[in-house]
Formats: structure tokens, C-alpha cells, sequence
């Protein structure tokens, strides 16, 4: 199965929680045991799975890679201006994979899935989704 997720951002750089969304697309399915795979479209744009008990995580990690990767110094700028966000998604990478776990997505207690935006705001992003059963689950 594979489901497209759409996303607003409104800051050029933040991390934007889709857990629930996720979790609509496995309350879709009947995929009680597999895998989900998640992957952000867009060059400038990453996903990541982190704590989300504590909003101040997302912006410690926008805060940090602020300060690895700062604007305007890159060689990428001259064309749009935008060579940190590249940089920055890549480093972070544009996909993870959940698994499904009795109908649930394995995360534990404390996780979330994270949309990473590093070069918004942007009216659209996309995040597809693909769901794949284990052989011995059931149907």
C-alpha cells in the first residue's frame, strides 16, 4: 500500500510532527505486522524519528544544525540561496522505517516521526508512504 501524506510548513527552518498522520495510513491498511517506510520528497526537506515529550527537542535540533551548517557561506547560494538546506537535509536523510507491530507502528513512548523543513515555508510537501505486510501476517 502507499498513501502520500501533504504537509504545510511556515517557517523556513522546523520540525513538524506527522506521527498521526502516519498513523492514519496504517489505520487504512489491515497490516497488522510489516513495515512502513517513509520518504520526504523534496531536496530540501528530511525526516527523522525523536523524542516529542519535550518541544524544546525539535528546536534544539533546528538550533544545532543552525550551527553546523549556517546560511549564506555555501557555494549552492549563488544559484538560490538555499546550499544549508540542502546540506542540512542530507545530512539528515530523506526517509525512515517504522515497524508495524500488532497494528501499531513500533515506535516507543517517547518517539515521533518528524517532518524536517530547511527551506520553507512552503504551501506543500509531500511525504509518501509505503506499507509493506510480513508474509506470515494475516489477512
Amino acid at each position: 500500500m502507499r498513501e502520500t501524506i501533504l504537509i504545510k510548513s511556515t517557517q523556513r527552518e522546523e520540525l513538524i510532527d506527522i506521527t498521526e498522520a502516519t498513523r492514519a495510513v496504517l489505520t487504512q491498511s489491515s497490516i497488522q505486522n510489516g513495515v512502513m517506510h517513509i520518504y520526504a520528497q523534496g531536496a530540501t526537506a528530511a525526516l527523522m524519528v525523536q523524542e516529542n515529550w519535550d518541544d524544546s527537542v525539535p528546536l534544539d535540533v533546528v538550533n544545532l544544525l543552525r550551527k553546523l551548517i549556517p546560511p549564506g557561506v555555501w557555494l549552492h547560494d549563488a544559484q538560490d540561496g538555499n546550499g544549508d538546506s540542502h546540506l542540512k537535509a542530507g545530512l539528515v536523510g530523506p526517509s525512515e522505517t517504522i515497524p508495524i507491530i500488532d497494528g501499531q507502528l513500533g515506535l516507543s513512548q517517547w518517539q515521533s516521526i518528524f517532518f524536517c523543513e530547511f527551506d520553507g515555508p512552503r504551501a506543500e510537501r509531500r511525504v509518501v508512504c509505503t506499507l509493506l505486510r510480513d508474509p506470515d501476517d494475516e489477512i
